[in-house]
Parts: structure tokens; sequence; C-alpha cells
């Protein structure tokens, strides 16, 4: 399993026009990703290219997440990831 941490940079959180591009994004990857608040249990986490799901989370601008894939060769695809959350969709 690979695990990456990542800090919520939009500054509505993980809402509609962040959720989307996370989602789509996610999506076209073609390996299964997950997502939680670091804080939350594993079991908690949530499909990553699901804009509902993402949305339903409630995860607001500074929260940390950690994303998850159980294919060992997808760390470039959570970098990526990563970077969607880091930035700030909102500015």
């Amino acid at each position: 399993m690979i695990e990456r941490s990542a800090t919520i940079a939009s500054t509505v959180g993980l809402h509609a026009r962040p959720a989307s591009i996370f989602a789509e994004a996610a999506g076209e990857l073609g390996i299964e990703v997950t997502i939680a608040r670091a804080s939350d249990p594993v079991d908690e986490a949530v499909d990553a290219d699901s804009m509902l799901a993402l949305m339903g989370l409630g995860v607001e601008h500074g929260e940390l997440v950690v994303l998850r894939t159980e294919d060992d060769t997808a760390a470039e695809a959570l970098e990526s990831l990563v970077r969607i959350l880091e930035t700030n969709h909102d500015a």
C-alpha cells in the first residue's frame, strides 16, 4: 500500500470546484485511490474519484488528508493528486 498526505489549499476546502477537479484526475488514473482525513480510521476513507463522496467528507481549508492505493506502482500518480489538493483552486 502507498500513502501520501496532503494539506487542502483551496480556501473553501474540498467542495464543488476543487472536488470536481480532484475527482476527475483520480478517475483518469485507472487505479483505485481512497481519501480520508488524516485523523479518521482507514475504513472511513472514500473513493477519490467520487465528487459526492469527496464533498461528503466536509474537508476544510488547511486540513490534512491521506490518499491511499494498493497499487505499489502508483507513487507518481498519488503525487499528482497531492499537487492538485495542495493548489488553491479558488484563487
